[in-house]
């Protein structure tokens, strides 16, 4: 009981800031509203100007749920991958998960012209981009484990991820070619990454993904934590590999393959965030590891959406080269003051 409150205790800083860091995100913006006017509408009161009002329910606080979620999500999609693969790299850019989405993303917003009817217009909607989305990144996902059940050494399972990936821009790049004018630059903009253009029926939308995605996780714990030790391990505790394989691959498709069809692709959160926390909590146990790392994967993304917003100018920066400039120093650090990141 003592240690579990040892390690239990390394989560209170991160509940403290989560909400302070949401509040500053939500007062940050192109049109300066005062602190109090932001704290006097996100408790009900009205505004001295309607647009004020309209701006922190309608645009920033979705903006800033969204970077909840999506740090969050993505962060754990990092962490059941490097579990998974038992590799310090591993992550859902670094596999090419997150290459596979946007080549779901890339078919749904290129191809659309090539698909009409009903089905077209369905796959343009929230829900279409979700499936398209997670479908990619469950493709990809499902065909670097696959190569791993004949492929032991895990940096070689790195290589293959990164050629699936390449593979997925490759394709991407083609259909960019064929495609019209405005939908390139929708799908451009959407690369850039952003928290900012999911109305609330997308964030729900996005709540639900991510909700189940975690659902999944949480149920793999145990198993996880056998995987620590090795797979002979895992399977002498009575764990199957194959079925415990199969829910964590479904767990990232589902959360970097849902918030990559909303958010666009974010890079170095899912692949930072959990050497990050490794090092505030000397547990590698899941039961302590999946709170942490999505409370501070939700600090992290809303602090770099933060940087993003230029702070009293007009300009918003996208969001996936702030969490980059961040997060790969942040790695190259790491990697410098441990030697290594083996488990």
């Amino acid at each position: 009981m003592i240690q579990k409150g040892l390690k239990y205790h390394h989560l209170i800083l991160p509940l403290i800031l989560l909400p302070v860091v949401m509040l500053v995100n939500v007062c940050l913006g192109s049109v300066y509203i005062p602190f109090k006017t932001v704290l006097g509408a996100l408790v009900g009161f009205t505004t001295e100007e309607d647009s004020w009002t309209y701006i922190i329910h309608y645009y920033r606080l979705p903006k800033a749920i969204t970077g909840i979620i999506a740090g969050g999500g993505l962060a754990i999609s990092g962490l059941l991958m490097q579990t998974l693969f038992r590799n310090p790299l591993a992550g859902p850019f670094v596999l090419g998960i997150s290459s596979g989405a946007s080549l779901g993303v890339a078919l749904v917003i290129l191809g659309s012209t090539a698909v009409g009817g009903v089905f077209g217009q369905w796959m343009a909607q929230p829900w279409g981009l979700v499936f398209a989305s997670g479908l990619g990144s469950f493709a990809v996902l499902l065909a670097v484990v696959s190569a791993s059940v004949k492929i032991k050494d895990t940096m070689t399972l790195l290589i293959i991820g990164l050629m699936f990936g390449s593979l997925s821009s490759a394709l991407v790049g083609v259909l960019s070619y064929f495609s019209t004018a405005q939908k390139l630059q929708q799908f451009v903009f959407w690369s850039f990454g952003s928290l900012g253009s999911l109305s609330w029926e997308s964030v729900l939308i996005l709540t639900i993904c991510c909700a189940l995605g975690l659902a999944v996780a949480v149920g793999s714990i145990k198993s996880m934590n056998a995987l620590l030790l090795g797979p002979k391990y895992a399977e002498s505790m009575g764990v199957s590999i194959k079925r415990t394989t199969l829910m964590l691959v479904i767990a990232t498709s589902i959360l970097a393959g849902s918030i990559t069809a909303f958010t666009g692709p974010i890079a170095f959160i899912g692949l930072a965030v959990p050497h990050i926390v490794r090092q505030f909590i000397a547990t590698a146990d899941h039961r302590f590891m999946i709170p942490a790392v999505f409370l501070w994967g939700s600090i992290i993304l809303l602090c770099c959406d933060a940087i993003a917003q230029v702070p009293f100018h007009s300009i918003t920066l996208p969001i996936n080269a702030i969490t980059s400039l961040i997060g790969a120093p942040v790695v190259i650090w790491l990697l410098w003051r441990k030697k290594n990141l083996l488990f």
